[in-house]
């Protein structure tokens, strides 16, 4: 009776083995019949630099990986296909599959897009994420991106910026006047309304500009990024709190028509890396800073705050900015009521739920 009883289980195991074998030779047919991409990727960040280009390099690596090799992307340098400030167009034509970038490299095409990297004064990390997905902030962004004939997926976030490195002392307003100096976003607006001549550019340029005197001061990211571009031989004040990029979110933009090439199956792949590349830079931009801080101090680096009448001129010329913004594009507006509204009601939460 044991040895019968012994061989209806045996039997029901091997059926039970052949049925999953069976489940996953069909799951792996299913895999490869999934037609092949091959994207290829021009990035405005150098895949050295940290967090803004490894993450990039990271999400070519998972995305091989999640797909069973059936997605593969290509990190292509910056000016490789294309120089970093003309990715946009590139991808918005077709003549590049693929963009790693920032929404706010487009400010001269798109002023809107501003507001889905950073804004002056504007939203942490999880506040930004909870507009993006809950807040309607991820449907005006994808349309924005859509009437210019691209798909964009935020695939990265990174933690606050430094506010700027500069050759002297900054002590009053009078000292910013006359300055030339790189800067992102909105920010660039109210450092021009204070007598800053400002321009963008991509941040393998602007060490050279520096060291040319094309530009006397820059501001560009975290302390780990900015020790890594060496800014602080030329300029060693390092001004904070980055008032102007509270938060940075950077993204991947495909040419739509390829993606809408791809499958449900493989877009969802796609997406679904760029959520965990989004969760992974921020967690990394939050755990390298102090030593990177403390690199600087030893190299002669002179670490400072912004006084507060500083910080309230910057506020001050922020809320006129971008009043006088709004005015111009409606789109631009239609942006900023969407975030503002969202913060003031997200603001009741926030002084209630966190410790000030």
């Amino acid at each position: 009776m044991k040895l019968v009883k012994y061989f209806i289980i045996l039997l029901i195991s091997l059926t039970i083995l052949s049925c999953k074998e069976k489940d996953e030779n069909n799951t792996s047919l299913y895999i490869n019949k999934e037609k092949k991409i091959n994207i290829k990727m021009a990035a405005a960040f150098p895949s050295s630099l940290i967090i803004l280009g490894e993450t990039g390099l990271k999400l070519s690596k998972k995305i091989n990986e999640i797909s069973s090799g059936n997605i593969k992307i290509k990190y292509f340098e910056p000016g490789a296909l294309v120089p970093p400030m003309e990715i946009f167009d590139a991808v918005s034509s077709g003549g590049v599959d693929a963009g790693w970038a920032s929404p706010a490299f487009w400010a001269g095409k798109v002023p809107a897009l501003q507001f889905f990297t950073t804004f002056p004064f504007g939203p942490d990390p999880s506040e930004y994420i909870a507009w993006l997905r809950y807040g309607g902030g991820n449907e005006i962004f994808r349309e924005i991106y859509r009437s210019h004939n691209i798909h964009s997926i935020h695939c990265m976030a990174t933690s606050p910026e430094g506010s700027g490195w500069f050759r002297e002392e900054i002590n009053s307003v009078e000292d910013l006047k006359g300055l030339k100096m790189r800067f992102l976003g909105l920010g660039a607006k109210v450092m021009e309304k204070l007598g800053v001549s400002t321009q963008l550019m991509a941040g393998g340029d602007i060490y050279p500009a520096l060291e040319l005197g094309t530009i006397d001061a820059t501001e560009y990211g975290m302390p780990a990024m900015d020790l890594e571009l060496g800014f602080h031989r030329i300029a060693d004040n390092y001004y904070f709190p980055g008032w102007h990029q509270p938060a940075s979110l950077g993204d991947l933009i495909i040419n739509l028509d390829l993606w809408n090439t791809f499958s449900l199956a493989q877009q969802t792949q796609i997406e679904m890396t760029c959520s965990e590349m989004f969760l992974d830079s921020l967690a990394k931009s939050e755990a390298v800073q102090v030593k990177a801080i403390n690199k600087l101090k030893t190299l002669g680096v002179k670490i400072h705050k912004w006084s507060p009448e500083m910080m309230d001129l910057y506020k001050k010329n922020w809320n006129i900015v971008v009043e006088e913004e709004a005015l111009k594009n409606v789109q631009f507006k239609n942006v900023w009521d969407s975030i503002k509204d969202f913060r003031e009601d997200y603001a009741i939460w926030h002084d209630l739920g966190y410790i000030k």
